[in-house]
């Protein structure tokens, strides 16, 4: 199972241990890639997304969520090691889910899955990549949003 640890995660944003175990366990289910290394769910400001966005991806912008890996193979790291990170912008996920007309929470929910995939090597760079990649978060989604009773879409 994946671990994972929350690091700064603003007061005002709401969020549900056992929904985002749940997250985890259904993606364990539904990809035959997971892995066991652990997570860094880490909040920043927009001004320190813009930064790593322009360092790491060289665009000058913000952006809701960044996702990282720390090794090219994982062969031999040690399963407490921390192999990835997914950065959040707290205040993305705010105006966003005000946009999207749902709670902040299940914005937040939304952006995990779909950063957990990228991390899972998932992507959307080609029309069969983005169906393949869609069509798993919407039956991840599908699955939490029955459980919790949530509407993360």
């Amino acid at each position: 199972m994946f671990e994972y640890n929350i690091i700064s995660k603003p007061i005002r944003l709401n969020s549900n241990k056992k929904v985002i175990d749940n997250i985890f366990e259904t993606i364990e289910k539904k990809v035959e890639k997971s892995q066991n290394w652990v997570i860094n769910i880490i909040f920043e400001s927009d001004e320190v997304i813009r930064e790593l966005n322009k360092w790491y991806r060289t665009i000058d912008k913000t952006t809701d969520v960044l996702s990282f890996h720390y090794f090219d193979t994982y062969d031999g790291v040690d399963k407490k090691t921390v192999a990835w990170e997914i950065i959040l912008s707290s205040s993305k996920i705010e105006s966003q889910a005000a946009e999207y007309w749902i709670k902040d929470e299940e914005e937040l929910y939304k952006l995990l899955i779909h950063s957990i995939l990228h991390l899972l090597w998932y992507d959307h760079e080609t029309d069969e990549d983005y169906e393949e990649m869609n069509k798993l978060e919407k039956e991840i989604e599908t699955d939490v949003n029955e459980k919790f009773g949530l509407n993360i879409k």
